[in-house]
């Protein structure tokens, strides 16, 4: 039976026992990890040391994940609280996508694998009439001019540009 003090807690309750143990736990981990990351030099100011900054934005993350916690008035994990990790989870599909995609541009090319994906997953959110689709072609490409030839971003050609023929191969790794 639910305390007082668990009635009285202000906010929506599922997720925040997981979010607080995952938050102490990576601020946890980082902070043990600060000494083979950052470098302490000698004749520098302290608040100029390289691994200054990065140890008061860990130790504040740990203190302030610590205070979350010990503030929560329950300490177990609910049900409603697993149902919110897989809401999380979810979310994760579409760093999959963002790796692959990633992945997948060294080897393929920026405008092939922009063309491939874009209305990929246009299709995977729900998106799939002919406009939507052509739409999403259309977005693919004016990404590609935009951040190619408009803001000049030096995104490499792809290796599968090495087996095309002299000219060709040259137009294909400078412009797409």
């Amino acid at each position: 039976m639910p305390s007082e003090r668990e009635h009285r807690f202000v906010g929506p309750r599922r997720g925040q026992l997981v979010f607080a143990l995952t938050f102490v736990v990576i601020a946890l981990l980082l902070l043990s990890q600060i000494t083979g990351q950052t470098r302490w030099v000698e004749k520098t100011k302290f608040v100029a040391q390289p691994r200054f900054w990065p140890a008061v934005g860990l130790g504040g993350m740990l203190l302030m994940g610590g205070l979350h916690l010990y503030l929560l008035p329950w300490r177990r994990v609910s049900r409603y609280d697993m149902h919110e990790v897989r809401n999380w989870g979810k979310v994760l599909e579409y760093v999959l996508w963002f790796m692959v995609y990633v992945l997948a541009v060294p080897l393929l090319g920026y405008l092939p694998v922009t063309l491939a994906f874009v209305p990929a997953l246009s299709w995977r959110m729900g998106y799939r009439g002919r406009l939507m689709m052509g739409l999403s072609l259309g977005f693919a490409v004016l990404t590609v001019v935009l951040f190619k030839s408009l803001l000049g971003v030096k995104i490499p050609g792809g290796a599968i540009y090495e087996y095309l023929p002299g000219a060709l191969r040259s137009f294909f790794i400078l412009y797409l």
